[in-house]
């Protein structure tokens, strides 16, 4: 089903901000939950109750990386978090099979928490 219209638009990002959520309370942040308030002054992504983390989803046809990376890193200084990630719906794939997007800093760094 593609989304034309606003209403359409916004309904099938709220569907896939609820399946990113059971995804992760399912696989243990059973405090997952969506972040009502998105688009407003002061917006801290889309998926609350992930310690350290704001999670911006997005299921749109076309991928603008940068400008979601940019939008979820202003939302996390905005909410005072550590760390900042994009969750990408992959068309007519299931929910674990979306893309996890963060920038190099953030992946080096979690890396190097795994180090001696």
């Amino acid at each position: 089903m593609r989304a034309t219209n606003g209403r359409a638009m916004k309904a099938k990002g709220s569907a896939f901000e609820r399946a990113v959520v059971e995804y992760l309370r399912a696989h243990g942040f059973p405090y997952a939950e969506r972040y009502y308030g998105a688009g407003r002054h002061g917006d801290r992504g889309d998926i609350a109750g992930v310690v350290g983390w704001t999670v911006e989803a997005k299921a749109c046809r076309t991928f603008e990386l940068a400008g979601w990376a940019d939008e979820a890193n202003r939302e996390r200084d905005a909410a005072s978090s550590r760390y900042a990630a994009v969750v990408v719906r992959r068309p007519r794939r299931p929910i674990q099979d979306a893309y996890v997007v963060l920038s190099l800093a953030t992946w080096a760094e979690l890396l190097g928490e795994d180090r001696p």
